[in-house]
């Protein structure tokens, strides 16, 4: 049976779809109950298209296959302008190689220039560069990061 994806918005059932495990490719998520992915989930839709988590569900089995999330930064400089800052980009290990992930980054790209974005910009590790080069994106800068747990 051939497969079929559907790309679209998380919906908050997606966690028995797999959702949860799937970031779990990407880091640690700990253990998230039903009750705490609820009231994230109502957290995240209250920012309305500021704040969009997009997921390529497997049809047939239903289960997340990939999945990204892009949040609008708004900014003072170039008169009040914004950014899109894409993150927790992961394609499920059963489902690589089917350009997935290039259909995740391009909905997410395409949502942030929707939204009058001047720039979407996101952090990788330089195993994933030649990835992200292929999606369109450039070598810009280096990343710091400060981790507090």
């Amino acid at each position: 049976m051939a497969e079929t994806f559907k790309i679209r918005r998380l919906e908050i059932s997606d966690k028995r779809k797999g959702f949860i495990e799937l970031l779990g490719q990407l880091t640690v998520t700990g253990s998230v109950t039903d009750e705490e992915f609820d009231r994230r989930f109502e957290e995240i839709r209250s920012y309305g298209e500021d704040h969009v988590i997009c997921v390529i569900e497997e049809e047939t089995s239903g289960k997340i296959a990939a999945t990204g999330s892009v949040m609008i930064e708004k900014k003072f400089l170039r008169n009040c302008g914004k950014v899109g800052h894409i993150e927790d980009v992961v394609v499920d290990s059963r489902f690589r190689g089917k350009q997935l992930g290039k259909k995740v980054v391009e909905f997410l790209v395409d949502h942030s220039k929707s939204m009058g974005c001047y720039k979407v910009i996101l952090d990788c590790s330089v195993e994933n560069k030649v990835f992200y080069e292929k999606c369109g994106m450039i070598n810009k800068s280096i990343q710091m990061s400060k981790y507090f747990v």
